[in-house]
């Protein structure tokens, strides 16, 4: 008689400790209670000027599994983004002048929990880039380890960007100091896709400033006993280029991830010796 075969395994994802993660969250329980069917994720484009990508990246993000809210945050854009959002099928909200993308986060954020209803769990949120297009489907991996309890948040890995024309210095940068302040070595500390928990998000706020946004929120979490995991994604974007417009981006991203780092110290500086003279 042939042996029995082992029932499927969940897949594993490794997260900042390096192990199956374990969340305070209820884990998933395979449809049982129904959990994973009442689980609703809102997707929050976060757009400036983007009027040529955003009806793609909105009706990519509308075919991603239990997205049932695509909201875009029009930071100000001088041309027709909203307009075309709308049109595509999202909710637009609208910044009356660029706020960076900090406040249009938040915003989408607090959008999306005032039409949360009372009676069902508080949907995920999934971060995206305006200028994914086609490809932002493909950011659907980063649900399935926060819906399953694996993490907390999941972080988008992207493949090499054709064009793309840094050294990586600013990653470096801020790779060194989430693993300096963590513990935890991040493959891509400055990748804006990203899927978590309100809880996360709410525990993440304030959010740090400009470019910063990504690698205060991962120390933030991280520091405070959430689990990261990192999940590949065939993404395409627009990637900063080599030239002088491409180079004073970079150097606002580094400008941005010190500042982002360098508040983070001093806080838990304070904190530290606020504990020792209880």
């Amino acid at each position: 008689m042939p042996a029995k075969a082992a029932p499927p395994q969940p897949p594993t994802y490794l997260s900042a400790s390096g192990t199956r993660a374990r969340t305070p969250r209820p884990a998933h329980d395979g449809g049982r209670s129904g959990r994973a069917a009442r689980q609703r994720v809102a997707v929050i484009i976060p757009a400036k000027d983007e009027s040529r990508r955003i009806a793609a990246t909105v009706r990519a993000a509308k075919a991603i599994p239990h997205v049932d809210l695509v909201l875009v945050v029009d930071d100000g854009s001088e041309d027709d983004t909203q307009h075309v959002a709308r049109e595509a099928g999202a909710v637009v909200v609208r910044h009356s002048h660029n706020r960076g993308k900090a406040a249009a986060m938040e915003t989408g954020a607090a959008v999306v929990a005032m039409r949360d209803a009372p009676d069902r769990p508080p949907r995920l949120l999934l971060f995206i880039d305006g200028d994914l297009g086609e490809s932002a489907v493909n950011t659907a991996p980063l649900v399935s380890p926060v819906l399953e309890g694996h993490s907390d948040v999941a972080i988008a890995l992207l493949p090499p960007q054709p064009g793309a024309g840094g050294r990586g210095i600013v990653v470096g940068a801020a790779r060194r100091a989430i693993q300096s302040m963590t513990g935890w070595t991040p493959t891509q500390p400055l990748s804006g896709m990203r899927c978590l928990t309100r809880e996360a998000f709410e525990a993440a706020t304030p959010l740090a400033r400009g470019w910063g946004v990504e690698t205060g929120m991962t120390i933030d979490l991280l520091r405070q006993g959430y689990v990261a995991v990192e999940v590949p994604c065939d993404l395409r974007h627009r990637a900063s280029t080599n030239d002088l417009k491409g180079q004073l981006h970079r150097a606002g991203q580094y400008r941005d991830v010190l500042v982002a780092v360098n508040a983070r110290k001093v806080r838990y500086a304070v904190d530290k010796v606020r504990a020792a003279t209880r």
